[in-house]
């Protein structure tokens, strides 16, 4: 067993990945290997890797010895945790961003996106940012009731709520939990605002919900879809909606009378930036009217994460995929810089962002931004106040 800094720089990873290797996550004990006997173990995730993150001294590293003892190893299992929070609404003052205020039902996400900035999050908990962010997940017990109270507290003013925006409120558990079907109920019956993300097709199943509140102009939803080739989807994000159901999701929330968004996010340089103005116009044909794009960003922990998935999977472009990222960072994998961080930098991203806002000129989107009401805004009933008889 040999120790390493968390810290290990993304140039040391490994140039040959065909050599199975085992890492051994500091706290979780969860095992993966790039290739070979052990690779079964995560098969349908996305992380190839469970180092432990950044607040943690050490990273454990094991390897395969060659007695064939990785293919004992047992494969990896959504585990659930129940977490009963003091607070769901989450505020920023970020001005970038459209929105001063979130709700997510969950920490962790089943998808498994390789790519997701929020995997960093999972390091507060003492959890790796890899394979412990989609299979070791946290529920938001009562956020409902949580919702309700935080909604009528002397002096709320209504704004639009995101919901989506961290981790996806339709990911595979939502199904038996139902968090974001009773956040959405508490949102109808207080004429609440919201915005949702997501990219599973789990999000028709509140259709009934969504098209009441669209009529009085207080929802609408934006699809993310990576990609239309189902298989670079299937090996990005495993256990998200496939592109074709995302597509049909569009439609039927389109028809349904909600507002509809496609989210082209993100671009990975010389994965999926081909892929633009096709997304672009199936998303159209099929009822979106606006659009919006975000450039692949590696914050912390997701540089190594992502490098690691690229090594297994696209070997061959490793290098030059990496050297248009940092292209777009200034020379590094991610710069936080405000007016930066969604769109970056430098030739690369110019060209990616200027290919996106011709397709959209040329297609028909963002003709009009729809802003949702906060004047039907009517707070719930705080405890021990009388209801109103008219």
């Amino acid at each position: 067993m040999a120790s390493a800094s968390a810290s290990e720089s993304i140039d040391r990873l490994p140039l040959r990945p065909e050599k199975s290797r085992l890492y051994i996550g500091a706290h979780s004990g969860s095992a993966f290997g790039v290739k070979g006997g052990a690779g079964e173990n995560w098969r349908g995730r996305g992380a190839v890797t469970n180092k432990s993150g950044r607040f943690e001294k050490e990273v454990r590293e094991d390897f395969d010895d060659g007695w064939e003892s990785l293919s004992e190893l047992e494969a990896f299992r959504t585990e659930i945790t129940i977490e009963r929070p003091k607070t769901i609404i989450t505020k920023n003052d970020s001005p970038d961003i459209s929105f001063d205020r979130s709700i997510n039902p969950y920490r962790g996400c089943e998808h498994g996106c390789v790519y997701c900035f929020a995997r960093p999050t999972h390091a507060y908990m003492g959890l790796s940012p890899g394979l412990d962010f989609e299979s070791r997940l946290f529920v938001k017990e009562g956020a409902a009731a949580l919702l309700e109270r935080e909604l009528a507290a002397p002096g709320y003013q209504p704004k639009t709520i995101a919901i989506g925006t961290n981790t996806d409120p339709y990911q595979p558990i939502e199904r038996s939990h139902r968090v974001m079907r009773s956040v959405l109920e508490v949102l109808e019956r207080t004429n609440h605002p919201v915005g949702i993300v997501t990219k599973s097709a789990l999000v028709t199943r509140d259709i009934d919900i969504l098209s009441r509140m669209a009529r009085k102009g207080l929802a609408k939803v934006a699809l993310s879809v990576t990609s239309l080739d189902r298989k670079l989807a299937r090996t990005m994000e495993p256990r998200a909606s496939t592109p074709d159901r995302r597509l049909e999701t569009i439609r039927q929330l389109s028809e349904a009378g909600v507002p509809t968004a496609v989210m082209v996010a993100p671009i990975i340089p010389a994965i999926n930036d081909p892929e633009i103005e096709a997304i672009l116009t199936r998303a159209y044909e099929l009822g979106a009217r606006e659009a919006g794009y975000v450039m692949l960003r590696l914050p912390l922990e997701v540089e190594q994460i992502f490098g690691e998935w690229l090594l297994a999977h696209f070997p061959d472009k490793f290098r030059h995929v990496m050297s248009l990222v940092r292209s777009t960072r200034g020379g590094k994998a991610y710069d936080s810089t405000w007016g930066k961080r969604m769109s970056g930098d430098g030739p690369y991203a110019w060209m990616a962002g200027r290919r996106f806002e011709i397709a959209c000129q040329k297609i028909g989107f963002n003709k009009g931004r729809l802003k949702l009401r906060t004047d039907l805004f009517a707070p719930p009933a705080r405890n021990g106040q009388q209801l109103s008889l008219f």
